[in-house]
């Protein structure tokens, strides 16, 4: 192909990730002169339907936004509600929350290590297909699976869409007899997703880098799921790799949500920059307060040791973070569960007050950030939502451009070729579309 020579590569929907999107990509010999990823499911106004509602009813109304994270959005909801009313929830009922997200990290990052991504990795089409290759790996997907979900839905009261979880802490929280059963499912749970990790950890990976800024919550001393500071490693190249902090109520004067005009999706910036939240940024922000044991298999897992400054920028290796993010998430459910006194009410009180709230949970996907103000009986008269995949399609955009390039550079590759490696590189990041497609800006223009 001469170097002049221009081309389009258009992809149809995009397949294996939530939602509905697709990918036009632009060649000009062998560069990559445009990537676009293009959100074209409806605009869903999640934040239009809040404002004028009760402050009791967000985190309801917004576990729907994703039928895959809904506790994401819950324990968001209820953290910025929360502080607007400035009520902080702690002890039991803090640590049934983590138990509660834990399940949904099992049950989320397991879903697309095994039903999205693994396909990749042995040319199938589908999990049916990969299951026919592979029974046993499978099986042991869908067993890890079913644990993240028996504790979404003991805690939540069914497995989609929670409907326990209420401002203050849950309608209702179990007795301990209760989680006498979900423990020894649990530990079961943690020898499948050992074995995942060593499973994934033999794939065999494409070299590549997302030169991005990594973005996550931080909480020193442990793993942050449900709480934390927002924290920025750099990009390599950086005037300064050392990580950098910002409160979480100045979240809006750093990541900035933009429209782009080929999507209904917004697109977000931090500090002007492009930046990836999500599993590979946790890990190589947190990592170092892994459990020992995790961090041993995050080095026999070529990831090299958190806890010494090692940081993992290929995306195709996120699978590997995901699995180690599955295993740690069991055996905190299952320190919690042993921990667990039933508190002495079900909530606490969480009365109504004019103010402004801000609330971050890192969902597995990545951080996502909720801001409501509320007047003075609780009237929700605003309400801002950034989920990870609106921060992170730059990104996501930005890494297809570069494999397709160092593909490209290798030699000549076929359309279907460089498709099938453009939906690989998306399936990396695992986008809920879905999320994404929340807000559109709405222009009219009126003539008399």
């Amino acid at each position: 192909m001469s170097a002049d020579t221009e081309r389009e590569l258009p992809l149809g929907a995009l397949t294996r990730v939530e939602g509905q999107g697709t990918l036009r990509l632009r060649l000009r010999g062998d560069r990559i002169v445009d990537s676009r990823l293009s959100v074209y499911e409806p605009p869903r106004f999640f934040e239009a339907f809040l404002r004028g509602r009760s402050y009791t009813e967000p985190p309801d109304i917004t576990s729907r936004v994703c039928g895959i994270c809904p506790v994401a959005y819950q324990m968001s909801a209820c953290r910025a509600l929360e502080d607007a009313c400035g009520v902080t929830v702690g002890g039991q009922l803090a640590a049934l929350r983590r138990l509660l997200y834990c399940g949904e990290w099992i049950e989320s990052q397991t879903l697309h290590i095994y039903l999205l991504h693994a396909p990749d990795f042995f040319g199938c089409s589908d999990i049916v297909e990969l299951a026919r290759l592979s029974t046993a790996d499978v099986e042991r997907g869908l067993r890890l699976k079913q644990a993240g979900n028996a504790i979404v839905e003991l805690l939540g009261g069914r497995s989609i869409h929670p409907v326990n979880v209420r401002l203050g802490g849950f309608h209702r929280v179990p007795a301990r007899t209760e989680l006498r059963p979900l423990r020894e499912r649990l530990r079961r749970a943690r020898d499948d997703a050992e074995a995942t990790v060593r499973w994934v950890a033999g794939f065999d990976f494409p070299d590549a880098t997302s030169d991005h800024d990594f973005f996550a919550l931080a909480e020193p001393g442990t793993y942050a799921i449900e709480s934390g500071t927002p924290t920025v490693l750099p990009a390599p190249g950086a005037e300064t790799q050392a990580p950098r902090t910002f409160p979480l109520s100045a979240f809006s004067e750093h990541v900035v949500e933009h429209q782009v005009p080929y999507s209904t999706a917004l697109q977000a910036r931090l500090d002007g920059r492009r930046h990836l939240a999500g599993s590979l940024a946790r890990f190589a922000i947190s990592g170092r307060w892994l459990p020992p044991e995790i961090r041993e298999l995050a080095r026999e897992a070529a990831l090299g040791d958190p806890a010494g400054g090692a940081v993992c920028r290929n995306p195709f290796r996120s699978i590997v973070v995901r699995a180690l993010e599955v295993l740690y998430a069991v055996q905190e459910a299952l320190r919690v569960i042993d921990e667990y006194e039933p508190p002495p009410a079900s909530h606490v009180d969480v009365p109504a007050r004019a103010g402004t709230g801000h609330g971050a949970t890192e969902a597995p996907r990545g951080l996502l950030y909720h801001r409501y103000t509320l007047d003075a009986d609780g009237t929700v008269t605003d309400a801002v939502l950034v989920p990870p995949t609106s921060q992170n399609q730059g990104a996501i955009e930005e890494d297809v451009r570069r494999v397709l390039e160092a593909r490209l550079t290798a030699g000549r590759a076929s359309d279907e070729e460089l498709a099938a490696l453009s939906e690989r590189a998306v399936r990396n990041h695992d986008p809920c579309i879905s999320c994404s497609a929340h807000f559109l800006r709405l222009s009219v223009t009126r003539e008399e």
